[in-house]
């Protein structure tokens, strides 16, 4: 096997990827890229090759993927600046000539500017066009929304308020782990038969604001709601709390978009590639919510 390069190692998708990478991989042959030297130093100590560099840099991205078999592309989070930085990437790996770039896109229904998450959207589905276009081998994950967001998207005084204050109507969404898309991932790295192809890994149910109300009321013992105002109730409300715009148009994007339905289907690729089923919101949940 050739040398494996693992991007967002600082952050929670790419450290566990690469924790789990290095249980399957000798560290000799992986290398990470890191922005920051600073941040470097555990990276180098664990025996793995450390890269420095950054999407906005092209040249640094030659210098890294010089070599490389495979590429575990995180998406960066930059709404703003990442196609640029993505074509970098992209870009990159074609001067380079990595032999398999696995991307981690997103899971979704409407491709067009009528999505409410379509600023998000954009980059993605730039960049699967870019991977498919390039001669390169590829592989796409299209990944369902973390479970890991429901704190932040519910709010950390839901508690107390007893309300989950969001515009999502009854729509679904099949959450998934980040350990799971994790181990998805490597699977695909050290694995055979995933060029050219694209899995969409989700949790193995879609379930609503309404059913995760009903699971912390379980948990805590307190009686929590959802109350799905409008989406314009809701921005003004959030604006009138003083919450960042940015913020609020994040929130309110990803909850029209739950409402619409663009995270319901449960697929059965993660199991395809893992050999189980997903792990369950209701586990994820106790375990950040058990105060009994």
């Amino acid at each position: 096997m050739g040398k494996i390069l693992v991007t967002g190692v600082t952050g929670h998708l790419g450290r566990i990827v690469l924790e789990k990478l290095l249980t399957k991989v000798p560290a000799s042959n992986v290398k990470v890229l890191v922005r920051d030297e600073a941040k470097a130093v555990p990276f180098k100590q664990s025996g793995v090759e450390v890269a420095i560099g950054s999407y906005d840099d092209k040249a640094s991205l030659v210098a890294a993927f010089k070599g490389i078999d495979k590429l575990y592309f995180v998406s960066g989070n930059d709404v703003v600046n990442r196609g640029p930085q993505h074509e970098n990437v992209v870009n990159a790996a074609i001067e380079t000539k990595v032999g398999h770039v696995v991307y981690t896109s997103f899971q979704r229904k409407n491709e067009t500017a009528t999505s409410p998450i379509h600023l998000v959207a954009t980059t993605h589905l730039l960049v699967e066009k870019l991977l498919k276009s390039s001669g390169l081998k590829y592989t796409i994950l299209q990944h369902g929304l973390y479970a890991e967001v429901i704190p932040m998207f519910i709010g950390d005084k839901v508690l107390e308020t007893g309300t989950i204050y969001l515009p999502t109507g009854e729509g679904k969404t099949a959450f998934v782990l980040r350990a799971d898309l994790a181990e998805a991932g490597v699977e695909v790295l050290t694995g055979e038969g995933h060029e050219n192809r694209s899995y969409e890994l989700t949790g193995p149910e879609a379930i609503s604001y309404a059913d995760i109300a009903a699971t912390l009321s379980a948990i805590t013992g307190k009686q929590i709601s959802h109350v799905s105002p409008t989406s314009e109730e809701f921005t003004a409300a959030l604006t009138k709390a003083g919450v960042p715009s940015e913020y609020i148009g994040i929130f309110a994007g990803f909850s029209g978009a739950a409402k619409e339905g663009e995270f319901a289907n449960v697929s059965a690729d993660l199991e395809k590639l893992t050999g189980r089923k997903g792990g369950s919101v209701a586990e994820y949940l106790k375990a950040v919510y058990n105060t009994k």
